[in-house]
């Protein structure tokens, strides 16, 4: 079967039922569904034109005909659901997810909890001062070219990047400007 998909010429397709059809092409790949296939899928997740890609939203396609998967895929589709769309999930099911269930809810939290905190967006051993980790923080992790950003030396025991990040206290991490390992810091040693 070949046809033009969002990830380019199929390559390959495999029918799962009428109107569900796995493609793969030379870089990517997803489910394509019929319009009456489509209008299965409940609103909060229902893809306009009906494809869903590999990475993720084929877990909506399985989620919505689980007979076409296996029980395995079924557990990884209600995963990736809770994942990636955590609030169609919580609709969905009735309940609501709790901490540690949702990888997605669970950033959410984290960013709301620190949102005014310095949280770490690089880090490595300090050559100039043994047993520390120097790190570059940003409000909120956030980067970009005008967003100000903090050196700060952690101690390397100390210094665990966490599920989302490091946050810096700033009652136990001063603020550093001296030698530094990173390249074109401005408290670089010459």
């Amino acid at each position: 079967m070949t046809c033009s998909t969002p990830w380019g010429t199929s390559q390959g397709a495999t029918v799962y039922a009428d109107g569900i059809v796995s493609h793969t092409t030379a870089g990517h790949g997803g489910f394509k569904l019929s319009d009456p296939r489509n209008s299965k899928v409940h609103p909060m997740l229902r893809a306009d034109g009906g494809w869903y890609e590999e990475d993720a939203a084929w877990a909506i396609v399985a989620l919505t005909f689980p007979d076409l998967f296996t029980t395995y895929e079924r557990k990884c589709a209600d995963k990736t659901i809770r994942d990636s769309w955590p609030d169609a999930w919580e609709r969905i099911f009735g309940r609501p997810l709790a901490p540690g269930e949702s990888y997605e809810k669970d950033a959410q939290a984290f960013a709301r909890e620190h949102a005014s905190d310095w949280i770490v967006i690089s880090a490595l051993r300090s050559d100039h001062h043994p047993g520390m980790t120097e790190v570059i923080a940003t409000v909120a992790g956030k980067r970009g070219e005008r967003v100000e950003a903090r050196h700060f030396l952690v101690p390397s025991g100390e210094y665990a990047i966490g599920r989302f990040g490091f946050v810096i206290d700033e009652a136990k991490h001063a603020t550093y400007d001296g030698p530094s390992s990173f390249a074109g810091w401005r408290g670089r040693a010459s």
